[in-house]
């Protein structure tokens, strides 16, 4: 289930919550510096769902499918907001992880998403939501060191959701942009 150290991607569809702002800003930054690759691919964002508690949406599953089920997710879940926890490697890989703790309004959120109706690929890891700070690299030992160091104290919101559509192995398109709280995009 490994590729060079890292969870093997799978084809299909992963819903998240972009960063904003200066939070957003200084993830990039750090991911630009760590793992230019990833931070080309996707924006800094919360995983909600894809790599845990449920694997990515089905790939056959077509864009107004996916606005039809995801629609009253988003207008039934009310902005809130989560606190990363200090990084890690994730699953013993060479994956870097900022976690955040799977309970409260995140998991009703993912719990939503998982009976929506889309149809899902098997999930290999028990519901870890989290914010990747590097995915592709082998990172060096120091360079590892610097990255199990940062944190972030300030709360950080969750008040919309995206779908990413996976193009090929290193390309995404986003096709689902939607407010929580409200069916406006």
């Amino acid at each position: 289930d490994q590729t060079e150290g890292r969870p093997r991607v799978k084809p299909g569809i992963i819903v998240m919550s972009e960063l904003r702002g200066e939070l957003a800003e200084r993830v990039l930054e750090i991911q630009r510096r760590v793992d230019p690759r990833m931070a080309a691919e996707l924006p800094p964002h919360v995983t909600i769902t894809g790599s845990s508690g449920m694997g990515p949406i089905s790939p056959d599953v077509t864009d107004e499918a996916l606005r039809e089920s995801l629609e009253p997710v988003a207008a039934a879940t009310a902005p809130f907001t989560v606190r990363l926890q200090p990084p890690m490697r994730f699953m013993q890989s060479t994956v870097v992880v900022m976690p955040i703790d799977p309970n409260g309004p995140i998991r009703a959120l993912h719990e939503r998403v998982k009976r929506s109706g889309v149809r899902y690929e098997a999930a290999r890891f028990t519901f870890t939501p989290h914010l990747t700070l590097s995915f592709y690299p082998e990172l060096p030992r120091d360079v590892l060191r610097e990255l199990l160091r940062v944190r972030f104290d300030e709360p950080l919101p969750i008040d919309s959701i995206q779908a990413y559509r996976a193009i090929d192995l290193t390309r995404t398109r986003k096709v689902l942009d939607l407010r929580l709280g409200t069916r406006d995009t």
